[in-house]
């Protein structure tokens, strides 16, 4: 370990702040593994999926803190859920828990005072009960019918060995495992995780043309004249309309092909007026497919040099892409 300047080094013998604490829960996380039983999560699982309601967690102090990571978690990967703090449980937000909800209590004794008195409501309620705690024999593991623990056989770690540390580790783990079974299960995927990080990089990677794309977008027959074209793009606010006719999609028309035909009939001396969608249009559209990738749809864009794509499901138009939509959805 490199030594700071200005920091006295542990003295000969003395352990190395911290080492004590990966030792611990090294151990800690070592039992955990071996006491690991797949088949009774699984039992848990496949009660939480029979639920019509939400899973509850519950914790006081840093398991509380523990609590609301693991109810995060819960939520952003497909399972409804929620933090009740006990003590406000306890004076009215109990009122949030519904007989169609499961429960599960933190608590690295067993013995938190006001997890204990949420118990006897709680079981009243017949709701589903479990708990994360390193003591199955304590009052809680003895009341809850699914008890995941956890043994602490080097401590907590703590220099002071006073704040809860390993614990709260192992109460971690313990709540990515419960996670990841029932990820699992609800055949959870890469589409429904960006669903619920619709802001964040990863859901951005994941969004599909068809979340992005205008499914109402100007369109004009090939005889509709230049006033009629300008009008139906004004109103439509995406700078350009598809040409359709008996057959489908003939071309499409954009801001840079009316200028282009209007500078073409000027070297004959035509009438703008004159000129219609037919005229103008560009007869093969740029194309992408609804079910491709938004990011891939930014890349046609840019090699391109083009605002917009035309969205197809097999050879049917569905929709349009502006390059806006992706700017705002910052896939560009």
């Amino acid at each position: 370990m490199k030594h700071e300047p200005g920091v006295p080094s542990p003295a000969k013998g003395q352990d190395v702040p911290g080492t004590t604490l990966l030792e611990a829960v090294q151990a800690a996380l070592g039992t955990l593994r071996e006491d690991f039983d797949p088949a009774f999560v699984e039992a848990w699982v496949a009660q939480i999926l029979g639920l019509r309601g939400r899973v509850v967690l519950s914790g006081m102090g840093k398991s509380g803190l523990v609590a609301q990571k693991i109810a995060a978690t819960l939520a952003s990967t497909g399972t409804p859920s929620l933090f009740l703090h006990p003590a406000e449980a306890l004076h009215g937000d109990l009122g949030m828990v519904t007989g169609d909800d499961g429960v599960l209590l933190l608590s690295n004794s067993g013995e938190t005072e006001e997890i204990l008195h949420l118990l006897p409501s709680l079981l009243r309620l017949g709701v589903p009960l479990g708990a994360i705690t390193s003591r199955k024999d304590s009052t809680l593991g003895r009341s809850v019918a699914w008890c995941f623990t956890y043994r602490l056989p080097a401590g907590e770690g703590c220099p002071l060995d006073l704040a809860p540390m390993t614990s709260t580790t192992c109460q971690m783990v313990w709540g990515d495992l419960l996670a990841s079974h029932l990820m699992v299960r609800r055949g959870f995927t890469p589409e429904h995780f960006a669903a619920f990080h619709p802001a964040g990089a990863l859901g951005v990677k994941f969004l599909r043309t068809r979340d992005l794309m205008h499914r109402d977008w100007p369109r004009v027959t090939p005889e509709t004249g230049l006033l009629g074209l300008l009008e139906a793009m004004s109103e439509g606010k995406l700078g350009m309309a598809t040409v359709e006719g008996p057959d489908g999609v003939t071309g499409v028309v954009s801001d840079g092909d009316i200028r282009r035909g209007i500078q073409r009939l000027r070297s004959t001396n035509g009438n703008p007026l004159a000129l219609t969608a037919a005229d103008i249009m560009s007869t093969r559209p740029a194309v992408v497919e609804a079910e491709s990738w938004a990011v891939e749809a930014a890349g046609m864009m840019e090699a391109r040099k083009i605002t917009f794509l035309v969205v197809r499901e097999g050879e049917r138009p569905v929709g349009i892409l502006h390059i806006h939509d992706l700017l705002q959805a910052k896939v560009l």
